[in-house]
């Protein structure tokens, strides 16, 4: 019962961060939302900070462990690449209360939520240069290039998120993946390895 409130009060929080804003998310929203008393919130967070940092920490390590469990079933860098960008941009499509507390509100909690942000994108690009050094056949570039690889997708989706194109994730696929392996790749491999258009995904009933 305890598990299933907090994660209950965990999904409430995005609710209501994509609802309104970081500022203002309330407890007394997440308490209504999330179907719980004020007091079984209290037993679990300390306030408001607490949960959101509590619900970003569960989003995006899953989201890290699907986006490497897709990136690790491939062989080649080039593929691994193109399937995790893509799985990153459909997860992240079928989940708008999610995905913008993850890319967008995030960036408005304070300074820790700032560095929990910081370190998954930290690993997102751990992911990308570690494959490089481990399955091309010359030297890749620095490690500051799949930084700068992950920070760059990460401001394109939260540009598309800010303008409510949320759903249309997926259809950046191509380009994404494209701007991505160009740094380490010929650029007619690279364009090679472009995947199919992605539909966007559907509005929920």
């Amino acid at each position: 019962m305890a598990e299933n409130q907090r994660e209950r009060i965990l999904a409430a929080v995005a609710d209501v961060v994509s609802a309104a804003s970081y500022a203002e998310m309330t407890v007394e929203g997440i308490i209504v939302t999330a179907g719980v008393s004020r007091r079984t919130f209290y037993e679990h967070f300390k306030n408001k900070d607490d949960a959101f940092l509590a619900a970003y920490d569960e989003a995006a390590g899953r989201l890290l462990t699907a986006v490497r469990a897709a990136y690790e079933s491939r062989e080649g860098f080039a593929d691994r690449v193109r399937t995790g960008i893509s799985t990153f941009l459909a997860l992240l499509a079928a989940d708008p209360a999610f995905a913008r507390m993850c890319i967008v509100e995030v960036m408005a909690a304070g300074p820790e939520a700032v560095q929990r942000r910081n370190v998954a994108m930290g690993s997102f690009a751990e992911m990308i240069d570690e494959n490089a050094r481990e399955l091309l056949e010359e030297s890749p570039p620095s490690s500051i290039t799949a930084e700068t690889v992950v920070g760059g997708i990460y401001d394109v989706i939260y540009t598309r998120i800010q303008r409510g194109e949320v759903r249309q994730l997926p259809e950046l696929a191509p380009d994404l993946v494209h701007s991505a392996l160009v740094n380490y790749l010929p650029p007619e491999v690279a364009e090679a390895a472009r995947p199919e258009p992605a539909p966007a995904v559907p509005e929920a009933p």
